[in-house]
């Protein structure tokens, strides 16, 4: 993981909001904030995040097609996503998602985010 790491939230939590950014402002990770599904896309289209987190169970989201507009966000169309759910809603898997089913605890979602955004680095080939 690499300072200035940008990682999008679109989540209606508040608290989800406030301990991710808490948690990863500590490790140098930027994170980006967005309540609804049509604003995180437009965010993802901004900032290029190098890792989304995005909560299935806004109204706005449409389960088969979720990771559709947030695929373009990515220079390489890869980037990866944690997806929060209560239940998983897409049978289709991507090597580029997880899914963490609700409720969760913060401390695993946190490892997960760094997990993730280790092997964005060593992909990305960061520093070279």
């Amino acid at each position: 993981m690499t300072k200035d790491q940008r990682v999008l939230v679109v989540d209606r939590s508040e608290e989800t909001h406030e301990v991710l950014e808490t948690a990863l402002a500590r490790r140098g990770v930027h994170t980006y904030s967005a309540r609804r599904f049509r604003h995180g896309v437009e965010l993802a289209e901004q900032i290029r995040p190098d890792l989304i987190v995005l909560d299935l169970d806004l109204d706005e989201a449409d389960p088969e097609a979720f990771r559709v507009p947030f695929v373009p966000a990515s220079p390489q169309n890869a980037t990866p996503l944690v997806v929060l759910g209560s239940a998983r809603r897409s049978s289709s898997d991507s090597s580029l998602s997880q899914f963490v089913r609700k409720p969760y605890d913060y401390g695993p979602l946190v490892r997960k985010i760094e997990e993730l955004l280790v092997g964005v680095d060593s992909s990305a080939g960061r520093g070279v």
